[in-house]
């Protein structure tokens, strides 16, 4: 069998998406790390950018990708995280010049995602039935806040707004009386990168569907609707019974034991799924008798009585080092891994034989490492070699490809 990361020589250096033009007109991180992901499999993704000031992400930096920056609008941190591959434009489309170059990309692109406020580019004729008129197979993205219809539709949407409006807070966290208890956003903006998979999975089934039409379409991805939907099982769980669920740390709601435990140098997180893993892990901690006790015996159970058990866990690892509690769990066969801090995450073994860290070759010679795609392909591996672009490097490249004819670059 082919190995995952060896690319079939027909196809060595194309991507899977090779010959998709994505134009992306949005900004900060939905938006662009829809594009990235398409960029990182093969589209030719160009990124159109006020002049001067370029994506907001642009300028929130410090961190820099390196201790000598090559310019502050280049080098953002946060820039580099969903721009990598892409090709940069500056296009004031407040003018007519700014409109008309988009209008001509747009013409001759296959896909377009913006992340403009409901309606702000219907005033320019950059909206989505202005651009059909132009290019009737543009699949047309829009991804804001709150979508394109309901009476939240005009409302600026953020990531942390959304993950408190969609429920997420409310499940996160510690319980109230407990200690550092309330609602807690999660640590990285889960709603923003949810929307950009679901934005591609609709961009990739709404180019399918153009195969048979030979039509595009408009697209509405809303943050909200998105968390919405994420909350799966614990959404499900309300609609099924009226009941709020609470919040609880790191404990999951169907199964117990599921949460994290301090060992004497380290924390652990463990999930017990079923009957038989929980009386491999007691016989492996030495509970002796715990796993025929009837408040333990069966999930329901130890459910109902979390409270009980979790201090017998907590007794029973307090004394061990962590790595001689991951022993024992994985010859138990007890779903169990360190909680690592993000020193600890790049330099895991599993994390570097695949390949989740990248180095980029900027053009001052300097590398920068990033995180790579997770997507394993066997014959068109995406690529993580390519580095964000500086502000406005392939407007006139771009432009003469398009054979636009302009006597400034808008």
């Amino acid at each position: 069998m082919m190995p995952v990361n060896a690319p079939d020589a027909a196809v060595k250096g194309r991507g899977a998406l090779d010959g998709l033009r994505v134009l992306d007109m949005s900004r900060v991180m939905a938006g662009p790390l829809a594009g990235q992901v398409l960029a990182d499999l093969g589209a030719d993704v160009i990124k159109i950018e006020r002049p001067g000031r370029g994506d907001d992400t642009r300028e929130w930096a410090p961190p820099f990708v390196t201790a000598q920056p090559a310019s502050p609008l280049d080098d953002s941190a946060y820039f580099w995280t969903c721009n990598r591959g892409k090709r940069s434009v500056v296009a004031d489309i407040a003018t007519a010049e700014g409109q008309d170059l988009v209008r001509h990309l747009a013409a001759g692109s296959d896909v377009l995602i913006e992340n403009y406020k409901v309606g702000s580019l219907a005033k320019y004729g950059l909206d989505y039935a202005s651009l059909a008129e132009v290019n009737p197979r543009l699949v047309y993205c829009s991804i804001t806040g709150f979508g394109q219809t309901g009476p939240y539709r005009f409302r600026p949407g953020y990531d942390t707004v959304v993950q408190g409006m969609g429920g997420l807070m409310s499940i996160t966290g510690n319980a109230d009386d407990m200690p550092g208890g309330g609602p807690r956003k999660a640590g990285i903006a889960v709603a923003d990168q949810m929307t950009a998979l679901y934005a591609d999975v609709a961009i990739l089934a709404a180019l399918r569907e153009r195969d048979r039409s030979g039509l595009g379409q408009h697209l509405d991805l809303s943050l909200l609707d998105v968390q919405v939907a994420a909350l799966t099982n614990i959404g499900i769980g309300y609609l099924a019974t009226g009941n709020l669920p609470r919040r609880a740390g790191n404990r999951l709601a169907t199964v117990y034991p599921s949460d994290s435990f301090r060992c004497a140098d380290g924390d652990v997180m463990i999930i017990v799924g079923n009957d038989g893993q929980f009386r491999s892990f007691c016989a492996a901690l030495g509970l002796e008798g715990v796993a025929e006790d009837p408040r333990f015996a069966r999930n329901e159970a130890r459910l109902r009585h979390a409270d009980l058990l979790a201090p017998l866990i907590e007794q029973a690892l307090a004394p061990r080092g962590l790595a001689d509690a991951l022993a024992l769990f994985e010859a138990a066969g007890v779903p169990a891994s360190p909680i690592n801090n993000l020193a600890q995450v790049f330099s895991d073994p599993q994390v570097v034989a695949r390949g989740m860290v990248r180095e980029i070759a900027r053009e001052d010679g300097h590398r920068v490492r990033v995180i790579g795609s997770p997507i394993r392909m066997s014959r068109t591996p995406p690529r993580n070699d390519r580095p964000p672009p500086r502000l406005g490097e392939h407007t006139k490249e771009v432009m003469q490809e398009a054979g636009h004819v302009a006597g400034e670059i808008p």
